[in-house]
């Protein structure tokens, strides 16, 4: 039986819960310390989290490790306002943020990621394993101002641990449900002291699946993973600082997370073969120049891979007559160089970006009366100048401004077609006004301008492959930042309205017959709020809770009339709320709660995957150098497949309840 959970009472429970806490009696533990700083790199120069006109989430490296954080989707709900598309697949991964998404075939996201300075600009390839991560930065609201198209609605940005004279070494075993079982290591260690230094890190994994094919007799949906990541760093003087970077990911998994609305839950009947052997790699180097005091010369060199190579049964029968299959290879090469420093009390930098992909694309669709293949050539290429300042005007008030153009080229050759091409300039400002209330409280407010790419239907040679239009956002925000109570509660309070042009929207009016058009508007508001409380005696309370409400304000296809219908997979409320004790001889826990209210999957409204809360359980004990975990994940087998799917075609599982176990040894 399908459970759902309403989010509709979360935004009022969790703030009243966390300012319930602030009772006298709370505040009467001595043995309390304050919470410590955190400094992030969203505007490209470090700064403190409390210092930034952005409404900003951080994930500490540490949770990542205990909680055992090995995938980005695991950030729903963890990070207020950020969601992902149900899919199913492992290594694609299409976020939504602020209400705006991306389809996976329009190569391009609404919300960037980072890894170390390296842009991913598709959903193919768009993961990490969270190894040796230091910090994630979930930046919110456009800020294509600095990254550019594909910031149109934030940035998620990962910083690996630094590399210097001090050597760490950690690895970790774990077996859990479903036979899982794993291993991990991280390892950094100076080469030369003061100049040369080098890290490691890789993990492996493999878990049997939960849907019961009938025909095989096996599980359908096994999974199968491993990681690698090499780093390099070469400090030749003082001012020099070169960081070579490589990174790979593999997977050898069974079938995605699919199955027949109509038939028994996490059963299928596939006499179709159905696999996922994609793969992906990334080279960069990050340099930085001192040229003079306060004035820095920095580059990022990157090239990414990733082969996205999937066959998947669709009609879930013995007989094979329906399946999709892609075979792409996505390469890009990208190259940032900037300048940045100090003039007078003020910060600035200015930079050049370039880019340039190419995509060979082979799409194979089975249906009962044929065999589709479609073969097609995509190539970009990108070419921006940027700059961002950040002003003093007095003690308590500041300003910032920025703004980037950007040009971008997309070619498209389709196989036997005529080849078409796309050219887009962009102009994207930003501008905000900061006010320090007091030492401890900040105010904001910003205007930005948000774009999110065009590009063609690369599935609808039926259309001639019709281009789609720029999706551009006007972005207003206003916001509270500080502490409270001696630096024991930190907190984040942001409201945003965004104004949508030339929206971009997935239609699927048949089986196999998929296409993005821009005819849409909408408007999109919202409110986040993010709060860590130290109560003292080993507690900790860390919540927050974000509600965002995107609907179209006009959006007609054809006949049909979609006006005030929700955006598809923009939840209205996510949010968590972690409970946690460490205690003095070594133990701890850790009780938390992650949601989110229910999500449409389509433009009309008529399907949906239903709301959730996960109640997740962590407790482990540190002796020494040793760490033993134990963890329950989805306690409670909450139940919230996405039903209807492509159309109604499919249904994508949702994960059912998880326990395990982790040895860690760390120095």
């Amino acid at each position: 039986m399908e459970q759902h959970f309403s989010l509709r009472r979360l935004p009022i429970l969790l703030p009243f819960s966390a300012l319930a806490s602030l009772s006298p009696l709370a505040m009467a533990a001595d043995t309390v310390t304050e919470l410590p700083s955190i400094s992030v790199s969203s505007e490209k120069i470090e700064r403190p989290l409390e210092k930034v006109a952005a409404s900003i989430a951080v994930v500490d490296g540490q949770d990542i490790d205990e909680q055992g954080l090995d995938s980005l989707e695991q950030l729903e709900g963890r990070v207020p306002g950020l969601s992902f598309q149900p899919f199913g697949q492992s290594g694609v991964n299409s976020p939504v943020m602020r209400g705006l998404t991306a389809n996976f075939n329009s190569m391009s996201t609404s919300t960037l990621l980072l890894v170390d300075g390296v842009p991913t600009l598709t959903a193919q390839g768009y993961e990490n394993g969270l190894l040796d991560i230091e910090r994630i930065e979930v930046m919110r609201g456009p800020q294509s101002t600095l990254y550019g198209r594909n910031a149109e609605t934030g940035v998620i940005a990962l910083y690996s641990r630094p590399m210097d004279n001090q050597p760490r070494a950690r690895v970790s075993a774990e077996v859990g449900s479903r036979n899982k079982h794993g291993v991990s290591f991280a390892v950094a260690q100076p080469l030369i002291d003061d100049t040369l230094f080098a890290s490691a890190s890789g993990s492996w994994s493999e878990q049997d699946g939960f849907i019961d094919n009938t025909v095989s007799g096996h599980k359908e949906d096994t999974r199968k993973r491993n990681n690698l990541n090499l780093g390099l760093r070469w400090t030749p003087s003082e001012k020099t600082d070169l960081v070579l970077r490589y990174a790979r990911q593999q997977y050898d998994d069974g079938a995605s997370l699919w199955g027949a609305p109509t038939a028994k839950r996490e059963t299928v009947a596939s006499g179709t073969d159905s696999y996922n052997q994609s793969r992906g790699q990334s080279l960069s180097l990050n340099a930085s120049q001192e040229l003079a005091p306060d004035l820095y010369l920095r580059s990022i060199s990157a090239y990414n891979a990733f082969d996205d190579d999937v066959q998947q049964d669709t009609d879930f029968n013995p007989a094979d007559l329906l399946y999709i299959a892609r075979d792409h290879q996505l390469r890009m090469f990208s190259q940032e160089l900037r300048l940045e420093g100090k003039l007078g009390a003020a910060d600035w930098l200015a930079g050049v970006y370039l880019d340039r992909s190419d995509n060979d694309l082979h799409t194979t669709s089975k249906t009962v009366m044929q065999l589709n293949q479609l073969y097609a050539d995509q190539q970009s290429t990108t070419q921006a100048l940027f700059s961002h300042w950040t002003i003093p005007l007095n003690d308590a008030w500041s300003i910032q401004a920025g703004a980037r153009v950007e040009h971008t080229k997309v070619e498209f050759q389709p196989r036997g077609g005529a080849s078409r091409s796309l050219n887009d300039t962009h102009f994207s400002p930003k501008l905000a006004l900061q006010y320090q209330i007091d030492a401890d409280h900040q105010w904001y407010f910003s205007a930005s301008r948000g774009v999110r790419t065009s590009g063609f239907n690369l599935l609808s040679p039926g259309l001639n492959y019709a281009a789609f239009e720029p999706e551009k956002v006007w972005s207003y925000e206003t916001g509270l930042k500080g502490w409270f109570a001696d630096r024991r509660v930190r907190y984040s309070l942001a409201g945003y309205y965004m104004d949508i042009d030339d929206m971009q929207v997935t239609q699927m009016p048949t089986p196999g017959t998929l296409y993005i058009t821009s005819a849409a508007t909408a408007t999109s508001r919202g409110i986040e709020l993010d709060l860590d409380y130290m109560l003292g005696h080993g507690w900790q309370l860390k919540t927050g809770v974000a509600w965002n409400r995107t609907r179209f304000a006009t959006f007609r296809d054809g006949s049909a009339n979609y006006d005030g219908q929700h955006n598809p997979f923009a939840p209205d409320y996510t949010g968590h709320l972690d409970l946690r004790y460490d205690a003095p001889a070594g133990w701890y826990g850790q009780a938390s709660l992650v949601g989110s209210s229910k999500v449409y999957l389509d433009a009309a409204n008529s399907y949906l995957r239903g709301g959730y809360a996960q109640v997740n359980l962590l407790a482990g004990y540190r002796l020494q150098n040793w760490e033993l975990a134990a963890y329950a994940n989805n306690l409670t087998e909450q139940r919230y497949d996405a039903v209807g799917y492509q159309n109604g075609f499919v249904t994508v599982y949702s994960p059912p309840r998880e326990f395990g176990l982790r040895l860690t040894w760390n120095r």
